[in-house]
């Protein structure tokens, strides 16, 4: 599975409004596109918050959850202009953002899809040519190319 397959530049936002913590998520939460199972969508995501921060260093945060409102994995995607205070393993502000939302049942590509992005995150030169995009075009152009080395 191919993060490339999952995103779409629809599904993209850059640069993300919001300054802080819950906004972002609340703005990720609303690209997933559900409608009215946003709000379950967002308490998933706040749930799993609280039980561990998906923060995971180098500036990135992958927040994710598991719920019953969607019926596949969906994958969403931004960035902020300015660092955003997020409880991250080194301790570090984080303006990239992956957030993954699906149903128990999507659990395998769930775990493959976190494990992707993280692997695509610890390059540097993949996370500055992310941070970079001006467009989701050009993030998604990204994420494509970043896939295919």
């Amino acid at each position: 599975m191919r993060l490339s397959e999952l995103l779409s530049p629809a599904r993209i936002r850059v640069p993300l409004r919001a300054a802080d913590k819950e906004g972002v998520l609340r703005e990720l939460v609303e690209m997933v596109g559900n409608g009215g199972l946003s709000d379950e969508v967002l308490a998933a995501i706040l749930e799993r918050e609280r039980q561990f921060p998906t923060g995971i260093g180098y500036g990135v945060a992958v927040p994710h959850g598991k719920t019953p409102a969607l019926s596949a994995l969906v994958v969403v995607a931004g960035t902020t202009p300015a660092p955003v205070p997020y409880e991250t393993i080194d301790g570090e502000p984080v303006r990239l953002f992956f957030l993954l939302a699906g149903p128990e049942s999507a659990a395998g590509a769930h775990v493959k899809a976190l494990s992707r992005i993280s692997r695509l995150v610890r390059r540097e030169p993949v996370r500055g040519r992310l941070l970079g995009a001006r467009t989701p075009e050009e993030f998604y152009r990204a994420v494509c190319e970043a896939e295919a080395t």
